[in-house]
């Protein structure tokens, strides 16, 4: 079996070929034929994903029944407040495919600025608008879950990088980066 952890720059697909004047992940990398992404990260988003052909790992972390720890690092418009903090972990309400959904509690907290790798294209800076950065870990992933979460309690999102999946972390992370990791690894980190 194959893994690989990826930190999946900023405009580029979760899928291999490209899709529109979006690149894939096969711009990349050269990944085996038959791996694949477990769980997502939309083109707007950055950070870490896995890639694998463990059929055992993808029917564990897509079924919605197994919950599994995903945290992000989020820059968004405006100060967050500590009542914007306590209704992210006590779940919000937002609009998946036209119908409303409840999130779970999630894990929130107030960051100091992170080291990041920078992004390209970057953030737009405005002197009249502070920005700020939270830590959010979540247990399911919709759709632009995230920026719908954040834009629900006023805040919406600048910057959203996945930094950690369970216990699953990149040292020194950088667009672009692959690292190969052991199965043995893989699923301790997983807690599988």
């Amino acid at each position: 079996m194959d893994y690989y952890l990826l930190y999946k720059p900023f405009g580029v697909h979760c899928q291999f070929r490209p899709e529109g004047d979006k690149p894939g992940l096969g711009s990349l990398y050269e990944f085996p034929k038959d791996v694949y992404p477990v769980g997502r990260l939309d083109a707007d988003s950055e950070g870490l994903l896995l890639l694998t052909n463990d059929s055992r790992i993808n029917k564990k972390f897509l079924d919605p029944a197994n919950k599994h720890w995903r945290t992000y690092l989020i820059q968004v418009e405006g100060e967050i407040t500590k009542k914007a903090l306590d209704q992210l972990r006590e779940g919000v309400s937002i609009s998946i495919d036209g119908k409303i959904h409840r999130t779970r509690p999630a894990r929130a907290r107030k960051s100091e600025p992170p080291v990041l790798p920078e992004r390209n294209p970057p953030i737009r800076f405005r002197k009249t608008v502070p920005d700020s950065w939270l830590e959010l870990s979540l247990t399911e992933g919709k759709n632009r879950q995230v920026r719908k979460m954040t834009a629900a309690v006023g805040f919406p999102t600048l910057r959203l990088v996945r930094i950690r999946i369970e216990d699953l972390e990149m040292e020194d992370p950088a667009p672009g980066k692959v690292i190969q990791l052991d199965r043995q690894n893989v699923y301790q980190k997983l807690k599988l």
